[in-house]
């Protein structure tokens, strides 16, 4: 073996039982935390594979923004993080034999396409990889059809919970007005007396 395929294998055992602990911890910090280790690993991948701008953007927007925010939101918050509850339900069984059906057709389904068993093309000497991913983001021959449609599902998300967030505030609204409006007819009703 060589020594990158070792740590190929180290990175993938960390990621693969933070991530089961992500989702089994019965603390929420807890589970951050394991999440900043799955996504560590997932940036050693990244690593392995010579993809060096996508392990940046991994430690710096998911493991430095987005589990920090995590941490701090749910830090902040005044419900206390740790579930009495049981963590499993009677059923835990059959939506793990699912999960395995669904792996197991998955991996049937992609190992007979053609290309996902091939190496990936040398890049050329002298190229810029970052340049190249650019270029495939927009060409239209690339990446542009599933980065468009990714674009218009994140502004479909956002314009549905601006919708989700105007409609709380309207009845938040509505229920200011009802009860300033009982409180003046209270108020009236004892300056009148």
């Amino acid at each position: 073996m060589t020594p990158e395929q070792v740590i190929f294998i180290l990175a993938a055992a960390v990621t693969l039982v933070s991530a089961l602990f992500v989702v089994s911890c019965r603390n929420l910090i807890h589970s951050a935390f394991w999440l900043i280790l799955a996504l560590f690993g997932i940036a050693v991948t990244y690593v392995l594979l010579q993809a060096g701008f996508f392990a940046v953007v991994q430690v710096v927007v998911y493991i430095g923004a987005i589990s920090i925010l995590f941490i701090f939101a749910a830090m902040l918050t005044r419900k206390v993080m740790q579930d009495s509850g049981p963590q499993n339900n009677a059923n835990w069984w059959l939506g793990g034999l699912i999960a395995l059906v669904f792996f197991v057709g998955l991996t049937f389904v992609l190992l007979r396409v053609p290309g996902m068993t091939a190496l990936a093309p040398e890049m050329r000497e002298g190229s810029d990889p970052l340049q190249q991913l650019g270029v495939q983001l927009v060409s239209a021959d690339g990446y542009l059809l599933p980065f468009e449609l990714a674009s218009v599902l994140l502004v479909a998300a956002m314009i549905g919970a601006c919708q989700m967030n105007q409609y709380r505030y309207t009845i938040a609204l509505i229920h200011l007005r009802i009860d300033f409006c009982a409180f003046s007819e209270v108020s009236n009703t004892h300056i009148l007396i």
